[in-house]
Order: C-alpha cells, then structure tokens, then sequence
C-alpha cells in the first residue's frame, strides 16, 4: 500500500476516530442498499465496497489509483464486490445501472467535480439514491489553522455551495450534519446485538460547526431521509476517559520536564546572547576603528595613485630616452659588430697561415727529434764499447811487458 498521507483510509494503520468516521458513512448508506445494486466511487482500500456487501446484491467499487485496488482485492474478495480501475468522471457504467451510489470524501479531490455528480446521476436508475459527503470548508479550515490548507483537496464546500452545487443535478437534496457526540448504551451483559433503540433528546449542532457534510440525493423516488446514531464501541467511554487524562497527565508531566530543560537551555541560550553582544559590540568598535583606517587608507591610496601617475608620466620620459639611448647604442653595436667580424675574418685568416707555419715547425721538429734520437743511440753505444776498452787498456797500461817496452822504447805508446 502507499503510504499513509491521511487522504487514503487503510486499515489498521489509522487511529480509532479516523476509522469510525469514515466507516460510519457506509454503515449510513448500508441502510438503503439490502437487495439492491451499489457503486462505491472512490472505494480506495475498499473496507466501504464491503461493508456496502454484507446488504447489497452486488457491489462495484471503482478507483483511480491501482495500490488501494489490489489491497482491496486481496483483502475483501467477496462473491459479490468487485473492484475496477476507473475515473470518477467518466464512470464505465450503461445508464441506470446502479440503484445506490456512494463518493465519500472524494469530491473535494476533484478539479471536475462537475463530471462526477453528473455521471452519478447517469449511473442511477429512477428510484436511485447518491450518497455523497465533504468535510464542512468552514470548520475544516478552522481545525488545520496551524497546519496550513490541505494539499490534496482541489475545492472544499461549504453548506449553501454545497447544498445548491447538488440541486443542480438532483431534484430531492436532504444533507445531513456529521458530527461527534456523546451517548449512554445499555447493552445486555451476554447475547449483545447491534440492533439498539435509540433516543436523541436534543441536537445542538448547526451548518457552521458541523464536521462533515453528507448528502443524500435522488432524481425520483423520494426515500425517507431517516437520522443515523453509529457507535463505534460500545463500551465504558468514562473509564476510556480516564485512562487517557491519565495518559495526558503523564505527558503533561513529561512535557513540564522538557519545559524545565527547554527553559534551562533557554537561560544558557540567554547568557550565551549577552556573550554574543558583548563580544559583537566590540567587534563593532573594531569595526568603526578598522572603518576609519579604511578611511585613512583610501585616502592615501588616492594620494599614492596620484604619485603613481606623476611617476608613470616621468617614467614615460625616461623610458622614451632609453628608448632613444638603446637606438644609438644597437645602431653602435651593429657597427662594432660589423668591425668585430672584420676582424674576426683577418685574425681567421692569419691564424690559418701560422697553423700551416706550426704545421712546418713541427715537422721539423719531428725530424730534428728523430736525428736527436738516433745520435743519442749511437752515442750510447759508444760509451758502452768505450766502457768495455776502459778495463782493458788500463791493464795494459800496467802490464810490465807494456813498461819495460816503453823504457827501451819498444811496444805501442799508450797515452793516459
């Protein structure tokens, strides 16, 4: 099932009140149907189609919305209700097909509440009679005064609208006043019945304060427009009564120790207050002094901007005399570069004419090196055949033979 906005009456997922007001409809109606053929518009949940069936013949019950219908197939599967997806306004009915027919709570849905009234008028025979209810524009405004108006009603009526909206589809209008009201029940203790005589002294209730508003129109036939007293619960109200001033005492209670604690954060949200406004007048002193140096400080950056310009201006000067100085110094150094890469070609060129006279040098001393070279080898094998003779002619220079020849002059003469 959707979920309960209080638009849709699902059983069992309602209060005790809520229930008794929408059921008690049904049981009003109930009275007129025994034998005969019914449609409940808008039968939602459909707990009213099968209330219509415990007394009619047969029972259709019709609604927009296909949630409610499968709860109410699944849940009031009776030989004789039906139920059927369609729209108030364009009911898939012959002409005078239906003897009863009910809308409760359904009207005020409607932005054509027009097409509905005139296909109930349609859908009845001759002898027919059309149930329909509203809740009272003037008490129901009232009652959700704190809550704001009803999202979900399209028009609420009250008693003249209403009165007069249904004479202009049914010739015969009786509208009943739907209202709360306390009773006494004398019930037998065993074999309790629900049929009870009833006695009404006095009904205090008028148009203006009336909860709901239910019609019963017909075309023709005129049946007899009988009172209805419906009980919901035949027990001891007082004692019920009591238990729930009880329970309202405990909330009270309750309610007062949530008052005691609201009232301490309330002291504690008063104190943190006066902390905040302390603290927020000083920030406003800070405010009102950084206020006055931002004061200060956007009149001396007036003063800095008109510097900035007269400095601007003089660096435009200057910058157009470097820009004149760089002239003659690129058109300077376009001539030394000019110079420079003269002379950069010269020095190129002699450089390139001592490379070939090193070139020479070092071929000659290549060959000086190698002539050094071999020189020294031959020198060095000189020494060394010089230094194998040294041994030798020492010896000889002291042999005796050597000495006696020399003093008779014979022999080689041997030189130190």
């Amino acid at each position: 099932m959707n979920e309960f906005t209080g638009e849709r009456v699902i059983p069992g997922e309602v209060n005790d009140d809520l229930w008794a007001e929408h059921l008690s409809r049904y049981a009003f109606a109930a009275r007129y149907a025994p034998g005969k053929n019914a449609l409940d518009i808008g039968c939602g949940a459909g707990y009213g189609t099968a209330e219509l069936a415990q007394h009619a013949h047969t029972v259709f019950g019709i609604d927009i919305a296909d949630d409610p219908l499968r709860y109410a197939q699944t849940h009031y599967a009776l030989r004789n209700a039906y139920f059927a997806r369609a729209s108030a306004s364009a009911l898939p009915f012959g002409d005078g097909s239906f003897e009863v027919a009910t809308a409760f709570e359904v009207i005020e849905h409607l932005s054509d509440w027009r097409a509905l009234l005139a296909e109930a008028r349609r859908v009845l025979r001759r002898d027919g009679v059309f149930f329909v209810s509203t809740p009272n524009k003037s008490y129901y405004g009232e009652s959700r005064r704190k809550d704001g108006p009803n999202p979900f009603h399209l028009h609420e009526f009250e008693f003249d609208e209403f009165e007069t909206m249904l004479a202009e589809f049914f010739p015969g209008v009786s509208i009943f006043l739907q209202n709360w009201s306390e009773s006494i029940i004398f019930s037998p203790e065993k074999n309790f019945s629900t049929e009870l005589d009833a006695r009404v002294d006095s009904i205090s209730g008028s148009r203006d304060t009336a909860h709901f508003f239910l019609a019963m129109c017909w075309t023709h036939a005129h049946p007899e427009p009988r009172g209805f007293v419906y009980s919901p619960n035949a027990s001891n109200l007082l004692r019920e009564r009591e238990r729930h001033i009880h329970l309202l005492e405990g909330e009270l209670a309750q309610t007062k120790d949530w008052l005691h604690i609201a009232t301490a954060e309330r002291d504690a949200m008063i104190a943190l207050h006066a902390e905040q406004k302390q603290q927020l007048e000083q920030r406003n002193r800070w405010a009102q002094k950084l206020d006055s140096g931002w004061k200060t400080a956007v009149a001396r950056v007036a003063q800095v901007q008109e510097e900035l310009r007269a400095a601007q201006a003089r660096g435009a000067e200057v910058a157009a005399a470097y820009a004149r100085k760089v002239g003659e110094l690129e058109e300077g150094n376009r001539q030394a570069t000019e110079w420079a890469m003269d002379i950069e070609r010269r020095l190129s060129a002699d450089l390139a004419a001592k490379c070939d006279e090193l070139a020479q040098t070092v071929g000659f001393l290549d060959r000086a090196e190698a002539t050094v070279t071999e020189r020294t080898l031959w020198a060095q094998r000189v020494q060394a055949r010089l230094d194998q003779l040294e041994p030798q002619l020492h010896m000889i220079r002291e042999s005796r033979w050597v000495k006696l020849g020399r003093t008779l002059g014979l022999g080689p003469r041997v030189e130190g």
